[in-house]
């Protein structure tokens, strides 16, 4: 028996956005949406990229739409490329903690709303390793909070009690359909100690 089972955990299903990666700062967008030509609102610019995350839209259409018209695949690579790195740094308190997690033999499983391109990224970084199974919502079709997603990590863990498997992210709207499925839920709000606390509670 590990020590995370011991604990009452069997799994964890993590949030890779504001949980372990960090999220783009005001800056990274504006200068984004400068690229992109768009007008300066950027919430608009923010929310247009839904069906983008959820592998509705190809990059070519997602930024076709953005830009109003076909950017050519010189610019395509730019936006794409630009888009992408604002997405790669990572918290690392937070992989610190999934680290010990990982050691102690818990399984860790990525839960993502994330483009292909950015997929295909992440799965290159050295935390990557850290999970048992990764799912990039763009490759199942499906985004949370759709409850498909979650059944979807909730299979691979391989647990038998949703009580037992914990789910972590930084969205409440993520995280009420996880509850109604029976799984205990962790709202992150930055704060690594809580991330940590949660991975040891007994309850």
């Amino acid at each position: 028996m590990t020590p995370a089972t011991a604990q009452g955990l069997d799994a964890v299903i993590l949030d890779y956005n504001g949980v372990i990666g960090l999220q783009p700062t005001t800056d990274q967008w504006l200068r984004l949406a400068h690229t992109a030509l768009w007008p300066e609102d950027l919430p608009a610019f923010q929310n247009a990229r839904s069906a983008y995350d959820a592998g509705q839209l190809s990059d070519l259409a997602y930024w076709a739409t953005v830009l109003g018209h076909h950017p050519g695949s010189r610019r395509l690579r730019e936006l794409r490329d630009a888009d992408t790195a604002m997405w790669t740094s990572t918290d690392d308190h937070v992989v610190e903690i999934l680290e010990g997690a990982h050691a102690s033999g818990l399984p860790l499983v990525l839960l993502s709303n994330a483009p292909r391109h950015l997929s295909d990224v992440l799965d290159r970084h050295p935390w990557r390793r850290l999970m048992s199974h990764a799912f990039y919502l763009a490759r199942l079709q499906v985004c949370k909070p759709d409850p498909a997603a979650y059944q979807h990590a909730m299979n691979a863990t391989g647990a038998a009690d949703p009580d037992r498997v914990l789910f972590v992210d930084d969205r409440a709207d993520n995280c009420l359909p996880a509850r109604r499925l029976g799984l205990r839920i962790l709202h992150y709000t930055g704060r690594p100690t809580d991330l940590a606390a949660a991975l040891q509670s007994p309850n």
